[in-house]
């Protein structure tokens, strides 16, 4: 067990909120990172917004991923199915190809309250 690196995420379309174990020891967890995601502008025409969404998107998952270096495991949690697009994400990236991973579902918590979650999901 030594030398894991596991993080958490709670995550919706539009923002994140990235666990980790990142003191020396790797037992506790504290809240590493908030990224927010841009919003798509209204646009008239439709593959234009649909591009830029899946830029967006694919920027949004890469500032997540970058809090996450060397992970051995993570656990994303959140509302809709945004999470299962981004576990999708670190499957497709060879810095996370033998990272194992697992996703749930669950509403927005308070820092303590998914620190704790996250926890009792990695333990």
């Amino acid at each position: 067990m030594d030398n894991q690196k596991r993080f958490g995420v709670w995550m919706d379309t539009h923002q994140a909120t990235v666990v980790g174990n990142g003191d020396s020891n790797g037992e506790s967890f504290a809240v590493i990172a908030h990224v927010k995601g841009e919003t798509v502008p209204p646009n008239s025409n439709e593959k234009s917004a649909n591009n830029q969404e899946k830029t967006n998107q694919a920027k949004f998952f890469k500032e997540i991923a970058a809090h996450m270096v060397n992970a051995t495991s993570v656990h994303v949690t959140g509302t809709g199915q945004v999470q299962e697009q981004f576990l999708h994400y670190l499957a497709d990236t060879p810095q996370f190809k033998n990272t194992r991973s697992a996703e749930s579902t669950a509403n927005k918590m308070s820092d303590e309250k998914l620190i704790e979650y996250i926890s009792g999901k990695l333990s």
